[in-house]
């Protein structure tokens, strides 16, 4: 009680907050679940930026350049739960002890890496050939840099304006990006039709098996990021074109923003869950150094094959 009563004065001092008063039991729930799931977050999607980045068989494949991507953006929403989880911070219009929508901007990068990772198992899998000649994995690099570069331009563009502009942006922003989740969801009907009929073709090996492994990964990860961030969308949408929907004290008390962030924890585990060369690679580099008994047993794992590396 006493350290928290000395943490909340030394940020009052600071200028900025905490979240909640402790004036009641949730506060101090609240409190610690925020230091729980940043934390969290950050374990689970950092262990994935660690064992794809340390593993050079996983960072020659095009799939892994987009977990790659999509799990450097999920550890910085962890870190950014330890700012907009423990503070008082209204990161919107209006904004109270905002980052100027940095935190929120990360949303955008997931949604274009997600849309993009999505016509790449597309095409993988319906054009192998030529997939293999014009999507290289350069390309896929510029794809990811290209989706950081945009929501990096926007943001200062929508910082640059005066508010009333500001605002009209951002609307139109929460549009286009109704349209890219209309456009996931037309993907992902299309990319389970794939996966249930073009794979199955195919003769049985590692190539196909690859393939199913793949489409699999991005259609559960893609409804997974729909059911969690929708209700959120909804809501935004809501409140700016009608004036209503439902208002929170600040983000740390904010459910439908909490049940977004999920989504960082969610897609990385989804990630290691579904894919045997990342969860092999997470336990050599991470965990197999701090718990040796995990070390022993990937010592049996079989390694991932580098002829799969252009897939």
């Amino acid at each position: 009680m006493m350290l928290l009563s000395n943490m909340t004065d030394s940020a009052a001092a600071a200028g900025v907050p905490l979240s909640v008063d402790f004036s009641s039991p949730e506060d101090y729930f609240v409190f610690i679940f925020q230091i729980l799931f940043a934390t969290t977050t950050v374990l689970v999607a950092g262990t994935v930026v660690i064992g794809i980045s340390a593993t050079k068989a996983l960072r020659l494949q095009n799939r892994f350049i987009f977990m790659l991507n999509t799990s450097i953006c999920d550890t910085l929403v962890g870190f950014s739960v330890y700012y907009l989880g423990l503070f008082d911070v209204q990161d919107g219009y209006p904004s109270r002890n905002g980052t100027y929508g940095v935190f929120p901007s990360l949303l955008g990068v997931n949604i274009l890496t997600f849309l993009f990772a999505q016509f790449d198992r597309y095409f993988a899998v319906c054009y192998p050939f030529v997939y293999s000649r014009f999507i290289t994995r350069q390309v896929v690099i510029g794809l990811n840099i290209y989706c950081w570069v945009y929501n990096a331009t926007h943001l200062l563009i929508r910082n640059m304006l005066p508010v009333s502009k500001a605002i009209q942006l951002y609307v139109f922003s929460i549009v286009f990006f109704q349209l890219i989740v209309l456009t996931k969801v037309l993907m992902t009907m299309k990319l389970y039709v794939v996966a249930k009929y073009q794979v199955e073709r195919e003769p049985p090996g590692p190539e196909r098996e690859s393939k199913k492994e793949s489409l699999k990964i991005i259609i559960f990860v893609v409804i997974s990021f729909l059911l969690l961030w929708c209700p959120s969308f909804v809501n935004i949408a809501v409140k700016f074109f009608t004036g209503r929907g439902l208002t929170f004290r600040n983000e740390a008390t904010n459910l439908l923003a909490i049940l977004a962030r999920f989504n960082a924890v969610c897609t990385p585990s989804v990630y290691i869950w579904r894919s045997p060369a990342l969860r092999e690679a997470t336990v050599r580099t991470v965990w197999g150094r701090v718990c040796p008994r995990c070390r022993r047993r990937c010592g049996s794992c079989p390694k991932e094959d580098p002829r799969k590396a252009s897939r």
